[in-house]
């Protein structure tokens, strides 16, 4: 493998979701590896910058907002400019979009490297032969784009990465102490939502589960999620019958992976925040039905662990609109506990 020591300018045009640009940042560590001198820059959307700052491995976050400022044809070209005048050196592709491709193409960025499609091989430098991704956790796929393209073949073992800072911990620490939490409290985040319902353990169980955990254990119950997770979070709340505290809308990714540090397990759907967790060493306990453990599950990951039940479907499953979810209901609220019990010593 060959070294390489000038100040060359590497661009890495990265993937649309939370949990996937998490999975990401083990191949941006290789780049980095790779290239210890280099500049190295991120292209995310605005909801995954988040997941990308701090990272020491990085030089610059770019963002890319498709759906907002940069949705009109004249304002891709502005970003195109953009590009074109940071003179980057090369560029990695770990997005398989034709669109993006085309960006890296127009900024006349000399080395454009990504995963071959009959659409867009031809604005590739490098098109690479996608590896079978059908037994392949999604971050090995990330790597594999890094490592045929450089011929690395030395050890990989890199796990995902997400930072946070001391001022995140103290806001979360003042949060818990406002809603009543304290230190010596047995306490459990839950994290109901997810970025489609085939994902969601359903909210009946979620408040079973509240409630059985406070009458016998003395929990307190935080769920967790985005602004609009708020209303299945208070439903859940009111079929619980108990008083749980509702944090959704009130921290960002940072905050929520300090929340998810501190208390003593966590139980989610498949998501970002369940990587986020898993990411900082929560105790994390992760629900899944129509997606794959094997594909997207916890990465090189001690502290997690995932519940699923065999139900006879093809997993993956990315039928939208499936009003069955046999696969999310066959995982009970004693399967659940169980593993709380395991991890906690409760």
């Amino acid at each position: 493998m060959t070294r390489h020591k000038g100040k060359l300018k590497i661009l890495i045009f990265n993937v649309n979701w939370l949990g996937d640009v998490l999975f990401s940042t083990p191949a941006i560590k290789l780049i980095r590896k790779i290239y210890p001198h280099a500049f190295i820059a991120c292209i995310v959307p605005p909801r995954c910058k988040e997941i990308l700052e701090e990272n020491p491995n990085l030089d610059e976050i770019i963002v890319f907002d498709e759906r907002g400022i940069h949705r009109s044809i004249w304002e891709k070209l502005k970003f195109i400019k953009l590009l074109y005048r940071k003179k980057f050196n090369k560029a990695f592709l770990f997005h398989r979009s034709f669109t993006r491709a085309l960006v890296l193409y127009l900024a006349r960025i000399p080395e454009r490297i990504g995963y071959y499609t009959k659409k867009r091989f031809y604005l590739l430098t490098s098109a690479i032969k996608s590896p079978d991704t059908s037994k392949m956790h999604r971050a090995d796929y990330y790597l594999y784009i890094v490592a045929e393209h450089e011929k690395y073949t030395g050890e990989i073992n890199f796990k995902p990465d997400f930072f946070i800072s001391q001022n995140d911990k103290e806001i979360v620490a003042a949060l818990l102490k406002e809603e009543g939490v304290g230190d010596n409290d047995f306490t459990v985040v839950l994290n109901p939502g997810g970025n489609w319902t085939q994902k969601r353990w359903p909210k009946e169980n979620f408040s079973v589960l509240s409630a059985v955990l406070i009458r016998d254990y003395g929990a307190k119950i935080i769920l967790t999620g985005a602004a609009k997770d708020k209303d299945l979070a208070d439903e859940i709340a009111n079929l619980s019958g108990m008083p749980l505290i509702n944090l959704c809308g009130k921290t960002n990714l940072k905050q929520l992976a300090a929340l998810m540090q501190k208390v003593d397990v966590v139980v989610s759907n498949d998501s970002g925040p369940l990587h986020i967790g898993s990411s900082v060493g929560a105790k994390i306990i992760g629900i899944f039905g129509p997606t794959s453990i094997l594909l997207t599950g916890p990465y090189k990951i001690d502290n997690s662990k995932t519940i699923s039940r065999d139900v006879g479907c093809a997993i993956p499953c990315y039928k939208q609109g499936c009003s069955d979810i046999r696969c999310m209901k066959a995982v009970t609220i004693d399967d659940v506990l169980d593993v709380i019990k395991k991890i906690t010593g409760k």
